[in-house]
């Protein structure tokens, strides 16, 4: 008989929530940094800054893209780690595949934005 000891499945379901946090924050400071060249442009109407526009929307949608990747990557790197762990690690009908879905919905929404910022410059 073998006791259910779950501590490894919520120590890897952690880490991933913790590059889910991560992620989010990637994107979201890309996502920042594109807009911020926009801003200046309105701050300063006659500049012909050009090149800086370009430099902020390059470095955001690279940080967007950088926060995509890393969703990606965790939610492969956590589906490894459920692969190798034995049935007495799980909890009787506990979800495991929700981190993973959040983490693909994640990249796919910032996928999504880079197209509208791509679009939209």
């Amino acid at each position: 008989m073998t006791d259910k000891d779950p501590r490894i499945l919520f120590a890897a379901e952690r880490t991933l929530l913790a590059w889910n946090r991560t992620s989010i924050a990637l994107i979201a400071f890309g996502f920042v940094v594109e807009r911020s060249g926009l801003m200046m442009s309105l701050l300063i109407p006659n500049s012909t800054e050009t090149v800086s526009q370009w430099l902020t929307f390059l470095v955001g949608i690279g940080f967007v893209l950088i926060g995509s990747t890393s969703a990606i990557y965790s939610s492969l790197q956590y589906a490894t780690v459920l692969k190798n762990l034995k049935p007495s690690d799980f909890p009787d009908g506990y979800a495991t595949r929700w981190g993973i879905f959040i983490n693909i919905a994640v990249a796919g929404v910032g996928l999504l934005l880079v197209m509208a910022l791509y679009l939209g410059h």
